[in-house]
């Protein structure tokens, strides 16, 4: 088992920045890649960001390319994602998701961990 848990949400303005955390725990050796997925209200699930253990291999979305950037430290096992010009359609609750696949990490069904999630809301 992999235990996340995710910290670092919250509100700010349209423009602004935050950055989320994913501290993972247990059988972390078992994992390849993490990503980060977000759910707004009445949408379905979506791929955000993802980065392999070794640092190797990174992949966002094309809605967040250049805006945000996922970055992962080994020592801490934790990742992170750094939301910049942060936008109200960013609006949504980020989860952190672990995955001992590596060549299907868009997909949210691919994954077998998750933390519980933490919400972000950018206002306009």
């Amino acid at each position: 088992q992999v235990q996340l848990v995710e910290s670092g949400g919250g509100l700010v303005q349209a423009g602004g920045s935050l950055r989320l955390s994913c501290a993972a725990s247990g059988r972390t050796f078992e994992v390849y890649f993490m990503g980060w997925f977000r759910q707004a209200p009445g949408e379905e699930r979506e791929f955000v960001a993802a980065t392999s253990w070794s640092g190797g291999s990174s992949y966002y979305a094309d809605s967040v390319k250049g805006r945000f950037t996922i970055s992962r430290d080994n020592a801490k096992n934790t990742v992170y994602l750094q939301m910049n010009s942060l936008k109200p359609e960013d609006t949504a609750i980020y989860y952190c998701a672990a995955t001992q696949f590596h060549d299907v990490v868009r997909v949210s069904t691919m994954y077998a961990y998750w933390g519980q999630g933490t919400q972000v809301t950018v206002s306009s």
